[in-house]
């Protein structure tokens, strides 16, 4: 044994001092222990808690109310509703007197569970509401005054509920009847405060004339009450008693106590009556908002920075609906005072910002710049209603320095709400979004991933008015004058992706998925797809990972460059199907089924439908039981006749597995798959009555890959034929200078390409027809939204698909120096791929071929691919 080092034998101090300290955490874990030992119940205990296990469910409860205690009387309250829906008669008959017993000696946990145990009745409708009302109202409305104020609130919520369901005569007698004695001054300030809640919800029952009576003038006591806290609670149920009264006495009545109350000494009741005039607006007509509320707005609105902040909280949060209210009755010089009033309180706070430590600031300032963070944050929440107040024509005038602000606040709760309101300030700006394109990049590149992920829920939308948008007469994409979007977008993934919230990151790969609509292929193909590949393969959480491969495969369907397709298609067989880790060879298998939804079944038949039956042979079980799984969808893809042979090999597979399969689970798998294959009905060549729908939606996928080839192809030869290469921006400048047709036109032929044969067809009708067919595809404008690109496998609209696919035609704008995507080391990486490659493919003949017009073959003959068995290490 070796002596400790000396740093170590420094550390065990073994002086008397630091043994008199061990003794004290001892004695101190000694301490903490004895409740613990204290706690646990003697055998006498044990023997009062154990209950009989014959007695029924009835006889139980009622033991238990009577000689249990009060833990068990608690779990019988609990139970209740289960009692009520079991045997409602008994119960009513023999527990619920013990009920009624219990609760008027209960402790506060019990009468909690009371309240909500008779909630939960009324709301399942267990018993009659004449039943329930004889039964349970009295136990509620006596409790209703309970000396615990979360009690008496728990009970009042109970007895709003009730009120809804009640029919008139018993909320007459039972409820408003003996309201009249419980609001007098006289009872305490708590029966008053309940009277007022319930007075609020009373007038919604009865007719104008019984409110004019019998109601208003109790509301107009408790109005005028000597307690701050009554009249402020009675202001804020006037609201209610307005839509119930109508518009008449509303200016009668009603208006009058408001405008009294807004002069209160009491700031609370001030506050309360300043937000129900807010909420009336509506009610009130133009003279109205005039002479009588637009006075009393202005006069609170000035008061408000001398008053207390809560004030400002509360005048910021309702501002928006203020100014919308008012408006049209503002002056210019009125209109102006309360523009500058919100743009004072969009900063209120930030000009004490000093940059001291927070240990430093005394508690009440700390306190104070909490309320002004609130206050921004309600203006940055309001900022969509000032644009409509200001006219979006001139929110770069009024509004932009404002928006740069709340976009660049200290505190991030008000960089998440202006996050939130992004897509709807874009929506309002229209035209002018293109004055908020730094802010969009400001905010993708915040450092707080909450700000992120209220950016990203509208992120394809926002994009798309980005693209559209703006007010330049070049015939380009927009956010050609948007150079850093590309790396915002990269860093705010990198940025996701390193954090531990993994669901920020799934969202934000699903909203990728937009990209190609709003920036060119070959911008996606260089910054993006390596990264998806990446995430594929080494990221850890399952969610994430299927998000980069359905957004791999969008950014697949809607790449313009066959080498490039051909390129993925091989990393995707390659890496992930034929990968040495079983985890990669199961996303190979997720990316399967993506591909089935995205893409026509004759691209999937041609490129992975082999690839994917092959793992039939996998070692790993999981692998195997994944692909029984998939194996009806891929059965789905074939038409016969033309697979007939690959549903052959299909069978065979399937023979294989029940013959050889030696682990359990994966066999039961296997029969039921089986059983499900044998069940399915084959989809043909030709179109089928029951098919139809289906059918139609893969002839229109179909169609765009082809004619996404045919355009690929006429660049070829415009390229060849003027000795200049046809740019992105020139095709994009042709699709807007042509009239955008609605639908792909009904006379596009889907070509068929034969066997090449001695004479090709270079005549100028052919060209001229292929380039017609090409343009027609091409000037497809894109107004689809994000979901219907989520939802390709919906509904069969020749419109949605065509409309769609004009995301392929989009521009190249930004230059790109990252080739990234196609260097990779030798050592996990497959070599370049080359158009002479081979592919797995298997073709149904070059008529259904995605690269029949340029993939150079002339073998129209079915082929077989031929794919090495790899050993797998799981």
């Amino acid at each position: 044994m070796h002596p400790p080092p000396p740093a170590a034998a420094a550390a065990m101090d073994f002086s008397q001092n630091s043994l008199f300290g061990y003794m004290e955490d001892l004695q101190e874990l000694t301490i903490i222990e004895r409740p613990v030992r204290r706690s646990l119940k003697t055998p006498e205990e044990i023997e009062r808690l154990t209950v009989d296990e014959d007695l029924s469910d009835i006889e139980r409860a009622v033991y238990l109310l009577s000689a249990g205690q009060d833990i068990q009387g608690t779990s019988v309250i609990a139970n209740l509703p289960f009692l009520m829906r079991q045997n409602p008669a008994e119960t009513l008959r023999r527990v619920l007197p013990k009920v009624r017993e219990v609760l008027h000696v209960a402790g506060v946990e019990m009468q909690l569970t009371a309240a909500v145990s008779f909630l939960t009745i009324l709301q399942e409708e267990s018993v009659s509401i004449h039943t329930y009302a004889h039964s349970f109202l009295q136990v509620i409305l006596l409790h209703l005054e309970h000396r615990d104020a979360g009690v008496s609130n728990a009970w009042l919520e109970t007895l709003l509920s009730v009120i809804e369901v009640l029919p008139k005569e018993t909320l007459r007698h039972e409820i408003l009847n003996p309201l009249v004695s419980k609001a007098q001054l006289s009872q305490t300030v708590q029966s008053r405060f309940v009277s007022c809640k319930i007075l609020g919800k009373l007038t919604n029952k009865f007719d104008a004339h019984t409110i004019k009576r019998e109601i208003l003038p109790l509301v107009k006591s408790l109005c005028q009450d000597v307690e701050y806290e009554v009249r402020s609670c009675m202001c804020r149920q006037l609201e209610n008693i307005a839509q119930g009264i109508g518009t008449e006495l509303t200016k009668s009545v009603v208006l009058p106590e408001l405008i009294e109350l807004s002069r209160d000494e009491g700031s609370s009741v001030r506050l309360a009556a300043f937000e129900t005039l807010v909420n009336l607006l509506d009610i009130f007509d133009t003279d109205d908002r005039s002479q009588t509320i637009l006075p009393l707005v202005k006069s609170f609105c000035e008061k408000s920075f001398k008053a207390d902040e809560s004030i400002l909280i509360s005048l910021s949060f309702h501002l928006g609906k203020l100014c919308h209210g008012l408006y049209g009755i503002f002056t210019p010089d009125q209109h102006l005072r309360f523009l500058e009033f919100y743009k004072k309180l969009c900063t209120l706070g930030l000009q004490q910002e000093n940059g001291h430590n927070e240990n430093q600031i005394p508690p009440q300032i700390l306190e104070q710049e909490k309320k002004y963070i609130s206050v921004r944050k309600n203006c940055a929440y309001n900022f969509p209603a000032m644009i409509v107040f200001v006219d979006p024509k001139n929110f770069h005038m009024e509004l932009y320095s404002t928006f740069f602000c709340l976009c660049h606040d200290p505190e991030v709760p008000v960089r998440y709400t202006i996050a939130i309101c992004f897509y709807e300030v874009s929506k309002l700006l229209d035209s002018g979004v293109y004055l908020i394109h730094k802010e969009l990049i400001t905010l993708l590149q915040d450092e707080s991933l909450e700000v992120l992920d209220a950016l990203i829920d509208h992120l394809p939308e926002i994009l798309e008015l980005m693209s559209n948008g703006g007010e330049s007469t070049v015939q380009e994409n927009k956010l050609s004058s948007l150079p850093d979007l590309i790396p915002a977008l990269t860093a705010a993934e990198q940025r996701a992706a390193a954090s531990l919230k993994w669901r920020t990151h799934e969202k934000l790969l699903q909203k990728y998925a937009c990209l190609p609509h709003v920036i060119s292929s070959d911008q996606i193909y260089y910054r993006f797809l390596q990264r998806m590949f990446t995430i594929m393969m080494t990221n850890n959480v399952l969610p994430v990972q299927k998000a980069a491969s359905r957004t791999l495969c969008i950014f697949l369907r809607y790449n313009r460059k066959q080498e490039q397709r051909y390129e993925v298609i091989q990393k995707l067989i390659e890496q992930l199907g034929q990968g040495k880790s079983y985890w990669n060879r199961l996303r190979f298998l997720d990316t399967c089924e993506f591909i089935i939804e995205i893409f026509s079944k004759s691209f999937f038949c041609k490129y992975f439908f082999l690839p994917a039956i092959e793992l039939t042979h996998d070692p790993v079980a999981n692998v195997r039981m994944k692909l029984c799984h998939l194996l009806p969808k891929v059965k789905s893809t074939l038409k016969i006749p033309a697979d007939k042979h690959l549903l052959q090999q299909l069978e065979m597979c399937v023979r294989k597995l029940l013959c050889q399969e030696k682990d359990k689970d994966v066999l039961a798998m296997v029969k039921r798959t089986v059983l499900e294959l044998d069940r399915m009905e084959m989809s043909m060549d030709a179109f089928q009555k029951k098919f139809y729908e289906k059918d139609l939606l893969d002839q229109e996928k179909e169609r765009e890959e082809l004619l996404l080839l045919e355009m690929e192809q006429l660049e070829k030869e415009k390229q060849q034929n003027e000795g200049r290469p046809m740019s992105d921006k020139t095709f994009e400048k042709k699709r807007r200078d042509t009239k955008t047709p609605a639908t792909l036109p009904k006379s596009i032929p889907v070509p068929v390409p034969g066997p090449s044969s001695g004479t090709p067809s270079t005549s100028k009708e052919v060209k001229k027809s292929k380039l017609i067919r090409s343009q027609s595809f091409n000037n497809q404008a894109f107004h689809a939204k994000y979901g219907n690109l989520d939802k390709c496998a919906g509904k069969s609209s020749t419109a949605a698909y065509t409309s769609s696919v004009s995301g392929l035609a989009k521009t190249s704008i930004i230059s790109l120096t990252d080739d990234s995507f196609r260097t990779r080391n030798a050592s996990n990486a497959p070599t370049p791929f080359s158009p002479n490659a081979a592919l797995p493919s298997t073709s149904r003949g070059a008529g259904n071929s995605i690269d029949a017009k340029s993939s150079g073959s002339k073998d129209t003959q079915p082929r077989k691919a031929t794919l090495k068995s790899r050993k797998s290490n799981p």
